[in-house]
Parts: C-alpha cells; sequence; structure tokens
C-alpha cells in the first residue's frame, strides 16, 4: 500500500521554500458569488473559477474529467468507465450537498434519491466557464447549498460568425465529434453546438473483461436579442440522449443493466437594464427521463421534472454599494414506475423563496456582504438561512477573506414518496448545516508566485439516512427512511501555489486535507485512537472522500506551435461501502487504497486554423478504484484535430 509519496512531499517543499509566485490567468470578474457581476478580487466568498482557455485546452470528453485536473479541494469519482455514475464532493461532503446550475437552470434531478446531478453524460464542447462557489450558500441558492454551488455557463456568439469542427479517436473504439456555429450582430447573437460520443467502454466491473457500450449525442443552443437599448431577449437548450450497458456489480452480474437517459434544461430570460437597476426574469425547465432494463427483463423508468420562475434584481446605489433581491418559485416533480411499485407513483413538491444581498464597503480597502433567505416548502415548512462575507485587501496583490453560511437540504421526492417511506414523510426534517472558511490570496510580483490558502469547517445535522430495516412491507429488503441523530462535521484546508519561473513555463501544485467524519469519538482529542491512528476513525468517514489529495501539474510551451503538460494526481485512502450485508440495512465498510495516476498531453498548432492534439491518460497503467469492486481505465490514449474558421 502507497503513503504520500516522497517525491510529492518534496515538490510541495520545495516549491514553498522557493517563495517564488505567479498571479493566475483568471478572470476578473465573477457571476455566482452574488448573483450578479463582482471583481474577484473584493469577493469574501471561496470562489474558484475554471476559465474558458483551461476547458477549451484540456483534451478530455467530459466536463467532469476536466474539473477533475483543474480543480484543488474538490473530489471527483466515476463508477466505471464514460456514462457511468458519478459525482462532484465539495468541502468533504457527499455529492447531494452541492448544488449544480447550468446557465440559471437548476438541473439536478428530482427523481434520484438524493436530488443530486448526474456528471456522467456532461460533454465539455459546449461549456466556456466554470464557477464553484464553497461552503453553505443556501441564502442565495437555497436548499442542497451546502457543500457549495456549482455553476456551469455555455459558450455565447462572439463577434463576426464563426464554425468549429473537432474529430478524435482513442482507446476502447473511442469517437467524438463536435461541431458548433456561432456569431455576434449588433441586435442579436447565437451559438449552436452539437456532439456525438460513443466508445466500447470498459467493464464496470472489477476483473471482467467484457465491456460497457456507451454512447451520447447532444446539442446546445444560445440565443440572444436585444430589442431595444434596455432590454434584452434571451433564450438557452440543452438537450442529451445517451445509452449505456451497465453491471450490476454489488451483485456480480454483468452487463445485467442497460440505462437509456434523456435530459433536457430551458431557460427564457427577460432582462431590462435601467442603470443602476437592472431585473431578470427568467422560466426555467429540466426534465430528466431514465429507463433502467434489469436482468429479469424488468423496465423501471424514472422521470424528474422541474419548473422554476425566477426574478433576480439589483440595484446599485453608488460604486461600493448594492443590493441584490430575489424571488423563487421552484415546482419539483418524479414520476416511478418500477418493481418495487404497484403502478406509477407520483410525487410533487414546490419551494416559495425570498431573498436579499446586500454588498458594501464599510471602510476602505473591506468588502463585506450580509444575506438572507426565506424558503417555504410545501411539506417542510418555513425555514430562514442566511450569510455573512468579509474580504480585506490592504493592497493589490493581498486578499483575507472569510465567509460564515447557513445552509439547508429539504428531504427529495425519493425520501417522501417512495414506497418504503410512505408513513413516516411527516417526520422528517430538512438537513441543516453552518459553514465557515478563512482564506489569504497573495500574489508577489517580483518572483511571479500566487499563493491561496483556506481553512474550512462545516457541522451538518439531521442527516436523512436510510440506515433503519423495514421488514414488513412484504417486499423483501426495505428500508425506512429518517434523519440520524448527532452531526457530520468536515474540516481542513486547501492550498494551492502556481509558480511561472520563466515565460513559457508553469508549475502548478494543490494539497487538500479533509477530516470529515460522523462519529462523536473522533471528535474528541483526548480519544486515544485519534491521536494514535487515525486509520481506527476512517470508518466514520463519509464515503469516497479522501484524507489527502494532491494535485501536482507542469505545462510547457515549446514554442509557437506546440505545448505540453504533465499532470501527477495523488489520492489517499478512503472509506466505501463494501457489498456484504450486515443484516441490519448496512452494508460492511471498506477501505479503498489510495493511488498515484499520471496524464501527459500536447497540442500542435498545424496551420493557423487547425490543430492536433493527444493525451495519454493513467500513463503509467495504475490499478486502484474510485469505487469498491468499480473498474477504472488502464492507460488510455486519444488523439484528434480542431478546425476553426
Amino acid at each position: 500500500m502507497l503513503t504520500m509519496p516522497r517525491i510529492i512531499i518534496s515538490i510541495l517543499i520545495l516549491i514553498f521554500s522557493l517563495n517564488k509566485l505567479f498571479a493566475a490567468d483568471i478572470p476578473v470578474i465573477v457571476i455566482a458569488a452574488g448573483k450578479t457581476y463582482q471583481s474577484k478580487g473584493i469577493v469574501g466568498s471561496d470562489v474558484v473559477i475554471v476559465d474558458s482557455k483551461a476547458i477549451s485546452e484540456s483534451n478530455e470528453f467530459f466536463l467532469g474529467d476536466v474539473l477533475s485536473k483543474n480543480l484543488n479541494g474538490m473530489n471527483y469519482f466515476q463508477t466505471g468507465g464514460h456514462g457511468t455514475t458519478s459525482g462532484i464532493q465539495l468541502r468533504g461532503l457527499p455529492k447531494r450537498y452541492s448544488t449544480v446550475y447550468i446557465d440559471g437552470v437548476k438541473v439536478s434531478d428530482p427523481s434520484s434519491p438524493s436530488n443530486d446531478y448526474y456528471f456522467g453524460n456532461l460533454m465539455k464542447g459546449s461549456i466556456d466557464r466554470v464557477e464553484i462557489l464553497k461552503g453553505s450558500q443556501s441564502s442565495l441558492y437555497g436548499g442542497g447549498a451546502i457543500g457549495g454551488t456549482i455553476n456551469l455557463f455555455t459558450k455565447k456568439g462572439k463577434e463576426g460568425h464563426h464554425n468549429n469542427i473537432e474529430v478524435s479517436t482513442g482507446s476502447n473504439a473511442t469517437k467524438n465529434f463536435n461541431v458548433s456555429f456561432d456569431g455576434k450582430e449588433e441586435n442579436y447573437d447565437y451559438f449552436v453546438g452539437f456532439n456525438k460520443f460513443l466508445t466500447d467502454g470498459i467493464s464496470a466491473m472489477n476483473d471482467n473483461d467484457e465491456k460497457d457500450k456507451y454512447y451520447n449525442d447532444g446539442v446546445v443552443a444560445n440565443f440572444g436579442y436585444n430589442i431595444n437599448d434596455k432590454i434584452r431577449l434571451e433564450n438557452y437548450l440543452r438537450y442529451a440522449d445517451s445509452y449505456l450497458e451497465y453491471d450490476e456489480v454489488t451483485a456480480g452480474r454483468a452487463d445485467s443493466n442497460n440505462t437509456d437517459d434523456e435530459e433536457r434544461s430551458y431557460s427564457l430570460r427577460l432582462i431590462r437594464d435601467d442603470g443602476n437597476l437592472k431585473n431578470t426574469l427568467s422560466y426555467n425547465n429540466a426534465y430528466i427521463k431514465r429507463s433502467v432494463i434489469g436482468y429479469s427483463g424488468t423496465n423501471d423508468i424514472y422521470w424528474g421534472f422541474r419548473d422554476a420562475l425566477n426574478l433576480v434584481g439589483e440595484y446599485n446605489f453608488n460604486y461600493d454599494t448594492k443590493i441584490v433581491y430575489g424571488l423563487d418559485n421552484e415546482f419539483d416533480r418524479a414520476d416511478f414506475t418500477t418493481w418495487a411499485v404497484s403502478g406509477n407513483l407520483e410525487s410533487d413538491e414546490a419551494v416559495y423563496s425570498q431573498y436579499v444581498d446586500f454588498q458594501f464597503r464599510p471602510k476602505e480597502k473591506i468588502y463585506s456582504t450580509i444575506g438572507f433567505r426565506r424558503d417555504d416548502h410545501t411539506t417542510a415548512g418555513v425555514y430562514e438561512t442566511g450569510r455573512v462575507t468579509f474580504a480585506y485587501k490592504p493592497d493589490n496583490k493581498t486578499k483575507f477573506r472569510s465567509s460564515f453560511g447557513t445552509g439547508i437540504r429539504f428531504p427529495s421526492l425519493n425520501d417522501y414518496y417512495y414506497d418504503y417511506n410512505v408513513d413516516n414523510k411527516e417526520d422528517l426534517v430538512p438537513e441543516k448545516s453552518t459553514s465557515f472558511d478563512i482564506g489569504v490570496e497573495k500574489f508577489i510580483e517580483k518572483h511571479n508566485l500566487n499563493l491561496d490558502l483556506t481553512l474550512f469547517h462545516v457541522v451538518y445535522d439531521d442527516n436523512i439516512s436510510n440506515w433503519e430495516q423495514n421488514t414488513d412491507r412484504g417486499k423483501g429488503l426495505a428500508f425506512t427512511i429518517q434523519n440520524s441523530e448527532g452531526n457530520i462535521k468536515s474540516k481542513g484546508f486547501e492550498l494551492s501555489t502556481k509558480w511561472k519561473p520563466k515565460e513559457n513555463l508553469n508549475f502548478n501544485l494543490g494539497y487538500t486535507f479533509t477530516d470529515a467524519y460522523d462519529g462523536e469519538d473522533c471528535d474528541d482529542p483526548d480519544y486515544a485512537k485519534y491521536q494514535a491512528d487515525w486509520d481506527t476513525c476512517l470508518d466514520e468517514m463519509p464515503v469516497r472522500v479522501p484524507r489527502h489529495s494532491v494535485n501536482v501539474s507542469i505545462n510547457k510551451k515549446i514554442n509557437n506551435k506546440i505545448n505540453t503538460s504533465l499532470l501527477i494526481k495523488y489520492t489517499g485512502e478512503r472509506r466505501d461501502y463494501g457489498n456484504q450485508n450486515t443484516g441490519n440495512g448496512g452494508y460492511n465498510d471498506v477501505i479503498l487504497d489510495d493511488y498515484v495516476t499520471v496524464d501527459i498531453s500536447g497540442n500542435y498548432n498545424l496551420f493557423d486554423k487547425y490543430k492536433v492534439y493527444f493525451s495519454a491518460t493513467n500513463l503509467f497503467d495504475a490499478n486502484y478504484e474510485e469505487g469498491y469492486q468499480y473498474s477504472t481505465a488502464g492507460r488510455s490514449l486519444n488523439f484528434g484535430i480542431k478546425r476553426s474558421y
């Protein structure tokens, strides 16, 4: 079993001893932090941005893979090859505690057990930028935003008219095709992108030679029209259709399930900008249909529907002071047709919300935010959340920041209405959190060095689980979903450094330490086993959350035509569920080994409008698991060509 590789520790020590940093090439403006345009330099929340350059220059197919290699403090996992179940964990919390938006549309699946977003089908081709807001953010984004929010922004039309095409092929008979058209004139702009992806895949089941085929077809369209100098109309549409052969790993059955997923999201926005006063009224819709054909021939179908009517407004009192306000009306519905339910089961809930966010500068070099939100849930009732942020900039190269927020996650429709839980839905209460972080960002111009350090602490209560087995339903193994006693805590720190010793050479290093657990024994500093050996507390950590994770990347621009990169990623030991039933509604825990992967990639500008690229993922063919008994791809190669005109 590996321990923390000495080479990575040495690199970390070296970078800090060099005392050389560089300013990260990141956008100045962010939207996610306050649902309005803000300079990143004055934001008190912990905001991480993956810009269009990082996404477009990545040779990955899927956005989740791009994020896993560009973000510090984020854990991305996948249970098998392309198209399989995947998720993003922020601040050491399960994926259901982070909300995901695409162009303002909340895209989590109301029919899924945890009401989270399925990243496995999201291609990167149409995504322009990603903004991740860490920590409890329910005062702005409502229920679910306990670990943070992930905001995705699709591409928009640029001045003139442009066409782009990309074709690639790789290991496991993988083929990828992307084409897009965009343009912008005086009164209108547009972007339309198409993707087609197919692969023979790998087996999701360890120690199995069969392959799980997967395909993904999709389209994204953005249109904007300036009615006059004050009023603008925008329209966004995304559609994706995918098919996957999937193994039932815990039952030891290869290709036992085939899934056919249909996903679409839509938004129509009316924007009026009167200078100091700006209002955006939008109708948002998300729809997911998931068909699962089981090994015995059963066909389970899950439909998730979400309609939302949103108003976001801002009033600028002056350069330093603005107020952001909003109304959110969200209507969720899920339909189930499954073997476990007699006939169809329909369920629906609604949340009516009002919020206000006051952004101001109380003193020179100090920037602050105070926010409050009220949610009225049709079943859970009325709850309030809030946040306070603080940023201090003694100069243009240094920023101290901190934020405090409360969060909430309402029970999912699956929690409330699925057949296993119909008897006690009124007993469920929302999960609640408090989150605090403090950080410093430092740029030392003389040495071309950028440093970002964040300490965080999250506590959430009333965790909803299905630990209690219920045997009186006449359907075999069933569980009563309930709120757990006690709380779950996650604390640690995130460290990122970016060093540019030469104009054409970049070094990036990120290290995350996460101490997350739901056991009171491990919360006691005097507890012998906690002090002596943290491994004995590992069984109380949330699943698939590593205690240590390290990313080291090196980018070298050889000349005007050739660019290369190297990525070394270390993931520490983590807890996961085993497949042996304990007889009381749970499974024996297992400890997944730590591992190191190495990726390389390169781009070559063949002509002015042509670029060829290659990538080698898991170069040394490391054997590891992201989920217990689930396979991961060995060494994989990919080659492609892009043309822009």
